[in-house]
């Protein structure tokens, strides 16, 4: 290839792997059958509203923003969506989804003239200054065609007679059967906090946990990505990218337009483990801002305090369905790091100082003394230190493929690469 058709390529695997946007193309979306099933019996029967929630970077915006897709060949339907932020009340919510909302006015002639103009007005242009949820049923009623309406980043709502607010609006449309369908988007907590304004909204409100993605769900974004750039990658290559991810898509996409780009670069259409290395490296290198000062705030200190070797050993540790894991989680991988045991009154104190603003406050902490779980504030960090560990050499790749971490006794980065095969993975 010219470099000019390298440049191209390159774009092109860009526009295709996008670890900073959710997916909104059905051809690429991947996986999440078992959530997609519910969210369309949600849409397809009245009185049905649905709320998705999970961790962040689990992929729930890109599984609302296909939603209409899969649903046009059946019916056809409006659709309006919009992200909450800390400032966000009932009105701001409705004024945005309703803006992208029309009805048609017309201007009649005289007698039995035909109307002499028409206009699409935004529902959004008959919002008093203070809705109700009744007010909003209302509205959305004059729509000609079903609507399906997203709200997105509903934990990032800060102000509850909101909540109570959406909490009575999920009512009062199941409780006409409204021809819309609300689609909530949030963590876990967001379930909780609109429950609890409202128990009885629990029947109509479809409850959809996103997990993390399995590692077949994975290689199938890998797969359908690569499909529509005509390119190819090993077995392994493929597995190390899912293994890599810790089931959050956003690595995978981010690991996939790394190692694509790679291989366009050496000429090839098929990427390899080499690429996997090249990819790694710009993962770390190029990994958000936040992510990068967050890591680093939690884990300065001075030499022998152990505050990286912690941080990695949580990020390795069995966690449960909803990221938690108990101290006693992180002996067994901070023993293979360490090349030595250690029991948890070792590393108690890093623990407790990771949930601390001066360390960023980068892990989580619930329950009671003795009992604590802890897990990574954000999820995107925990494949990140991974990567970092296997970049710095304190643990071996190996580790994503058996669960053993490769022990490194000597104080000195090893590096890497091996060097008995070029490009190859030590």
């Amino acid at each position: 290839m010219t470099n000019e058709e390298k440049m191209v390529m390159k774009a092109k695997i860009a526009m295709v792997f996008t670890p900073s946007a959710p997916i909104d193309n059905k051809a690429l979306f991947a996986g999440r059958k078992p959530q997609l099933t519910k969210l369309i019996n949600a849409a397809l029967q009245r009185g049905q509203h649905a709320i998705l929630f999970g961790e962040r970077g689990v992929g729930k915006t890109s599984l609302g923003n296909v939603l209409h897709d899969f649903l046009t060949p059946v019916s056809e339907f409006l659709i309006a969506s919009t992200n909450c932020d800390a400032g966000s009340d009932f009105k701001t919510i409705w004024n945005n989804i309703l803006n992208q909302l029309t009805v048609t006015e017309s201007e009649t002639g005289m007698g039995y003239e035909p109307p002499v103009r028409s206009e699409e007005i935004p529902l959004s242009r008959y919002l008093s200054d203070k809705p109700s949820p009744e007010e909003i049923r209302q509205q959305l009623e004059k729509l000609a065609q079903p609507a399906i309406i997203i709200i997105d980043e509903l934990d990032r709502i800060k102000d509850r007679e909101t909540t109570a607010h959406l909490a009575d609006t999920v009512k009062t449309f199941s409780d006409h059967s409204t021809d819309v369908t609300l689609i909530l988007i949030g963590v876990a907590d967001s379930l909780d906090s609109l429950i609890a304004e409202h128990e009885s909204i629990e029947r109509a409100l479809i409850q959809i946990q996103m997990p993390r993605m399995s590692p077949s769900e994975l290689m199938e974004i890998i797969d359908n990505g690569l499909k529509q750039l005509k390119m190819s990658i090993e077995l392994e290559a493929k597995r190390r990218i899912s293994n890599l991810s810790h089931g959050l898509p956003h690595y995978t996409h981010l690991l996939a337009l790394y190692a694509a780009q790679a291989a366009v670069d050496r000429d090839s259409l098929e990427i390899n483990q080499a690429d996997i290395v090249t990819a790694l490296n710009e993962a770390i290198e190029n990994a958000q801002q936040s992510i990068r000062k967050s890591y680093i705030e939690a884990t300065s200190s001075p030499r022998g305090n152990l505050y990286t070797e912690v941080l990695l050993s949580c990020a390795l540790a069995e966690t449960d369905e909803m990221g938690y894991f108990p101290a006693v989680n992180v002996r067994a991988p901070m023993s293979k790091i360490m090349g030595k045991p250690y029991d948890v009154p070792a590393f108690s104190r890093h623990l407790n100082d990771f949930c601390e603003k001066d360390r960023s406050a980068i892990l989580q902490r619930t329950g009671f003394p003795k009992r604590y779980r802890f897990r990574f504030g954000n999820p995107l960090m925990e494949p990140y230190v991974v990567m970092k560990g296997i970049v710095s050499g304190r643990i071996g790749p190996e580790i994503l493929e058996s669960g053993e971490p490769v022990i490194h006794a000597s104080d000195e980065t090893p590096s890497l690469f091996d060097q008995s095969e070029p490009g190859g993975l030590k």
